[in-house]
């Protein structure tokens, strides 16, 4: 399978997931929008992931390439169905470019939260052996306000409606991470804006406290990450 990656900060990459597509020989192509790199045609590639990043969806004037990024993954999703799978601003892409709304998160997430997966979470295939309740790593301010028409939403949290997202049978998206490595943490931090949110939550040693909390839950962040990548696979139906 040849995955094209999206992605929007060189060190936001697919982290824990590179790990498991590589033992599967599935082959990851990354794209560096922030870098001015070009997006290819889809012609030769089976799935879509796009990555997280600093930026927010509305800062076009900012970063302008997101228009065009924007139409690419409306384009791939709506018009030809590809498989998708998105993950933080990925999955506010998403949101928007289906129709739905993203905005200012009123109470932002940073840090080990916990999860809910909702009923239709719990009954379909895409956190099928993955508990209804999960940590994972948050590090966002904004989020889906309005969902696109046709969407459900599999996971919840207090402070996050739609933390997960399913559109149509092969399009799905997470708010939250999974993907933490030993070094997310410390490299994420290099990000300014990643950086003063952190501060803004934990204090100025915040990395240090944020990799702890990390470090404790990496097993049970790995495991929820393979079965999360192998329930993927099986929508995308390449296994």
């Amino acid at each position: 399978m040849k995955i094209l990656g999206l992605q929007h900060a060189e060190v936001e990459h697919p982290g824990y997931f590179r790990h498991l597509l590589k033992e599967d020989g599935h082959e990851y192509y990354a794209v560096n929008l922030d870098q001015g790199e070009e997006i290819p045609s889809l012609h030769n590639y089976d799935a879509l992931w796009v990555l997280g990043g600093p930026m927010d969806v509305w800062q076009v004037d900012q970063f302008p390439w997101l228009t065009l990024e924007k139409k690419f993954i409306r384009d791939a999703v709506f018009n030809k169905g590809i498989p998708y799978f998105g993950l933080c601003l990925g999955h506010q892409l998403l949101a928007e470019t289906l129709g739905g709304k993203v905005g200012p998160s009123a109470c932002p997430e940073i840090g080990v939260k916990e999860v809910s997966l909702t009923e239709i979470g719990i009954d379909g295939v895409f956190f099928d052996g993955v508990d209804e309740t999960l940590k994972c790593l948050q590090w966002h301010s904004a989020e889906v306000t309005k969902i696109p028409v046709g969407a459900e939403v599999l996971a919840t949290s207090d402070n996050c409606a739609v933390q997960a997202l399913k559109w149509s049978t092969r399009a799905y998206s997470v708010q939250f991470h999974l993907e933490v490595e030993a070094d997310t943490v410390s490299n994420w931090s290099q990000i300014p804006e990643y950086d003063l949110a952190l501060i803004q939550e934990k204090g100025s040693g915040g990395s240090d406290i944020l990799r702890k909390e990390c470090e404790s839950e990496m097993a049970s962040f790995n495991k929820n990450a393979e079965r999360i990548y192998l329930n993927w696979m099986q929508t995308s139906a390449h296994i």
